[in-house]
């Protein structure tokens, strides 16, 4: 294989941009943080800021390979977002990784005397508002933050940003998926899952 052959094997994207399309992934808010002002493609004429889908495929890859470092086991992942909560229990249930779902009990990730107390390696949220207590206490505990991140979020506590529509149910799921089929990847196994494993019903 010459280097031609492998840059464009690296390159190729996940999925087709019509997929990523469909799942309405590059699909943000009417609001525009400054930190997420890089990653907006558009606006559209009603208002909504578009997100460059390149980027998120780019940027599922990184997180990806970010995390394969880690053991499974040691991965967090946590949501209050209720289109959050099926595909983020799907990803743990597929890697192996600790899930934290619904409301997070402030002190999990910094109070040693707290029941339940647990130690990732690294931690990633599904909405840095919705979420911003576990990054709050990740950043205390020196734990490394993956976070989906929408057109109006800030960053400026997470070190690896995804950006997404992380509101709509079939975008959650696909990206979700992704980040799973990825990871496996990166460690040597080949997954039979779909996206369709990852959404749930309405």
């Amino acid at each position: 294989m010459n280097e031609n052959e492998m840059e464009i094997e690296i390159n190729e994207p996940l999925v087709t941009v019509e997929e990523y399309l469909a799942a309405g992934v590059h699909i943000g808010t009417q609001q525009k943080s400054i930190d997420m002002k890089r990653f907006i493609y558009r606006v559209r004429g009603d208002g909504l800021y578009i997100l460059d889908i390149r980027e998120t495929d780019e940027r599922i890859k990184l997180a990806a390979k970010f995390l394969s470092q880690f053991n499974s086991s040691n991965i967090l992942v946590v949501t209050s977002r209720q289109y959050g909560q099926y595909p983020s229990r799907m990803f743990a249930k597929s890697l192996g990784a600790m899930e934290m779902i619904g409301r997070f009990i402030p002190g999990l990730l910094t109070n040693q005397n707290l029941r339940g107390y647990i130690e990732p390696e690294v931690v990633i949220v599904t909405d840095p508002i919705s979420d911003a207590q576990v990054i709050k206490e990740a950043t205390q505990a020196g734990i490394p933050v993956v976070a989906l991140c929408d057109t109006n979020n800030m960053t400026s506590f997470v070190d690896i940003v995804i950006p997404t529509n992380n509101k709509g149910r079939k975008a959650l799921s696909m990206v979700y998926f992704l980040l799973t089929r990825e990871l496996l990847r990166h460690k040597g196994i080949v997954t039979a899952l779909t996206q369709e494993d990852f959404e749930t019903d309405l």
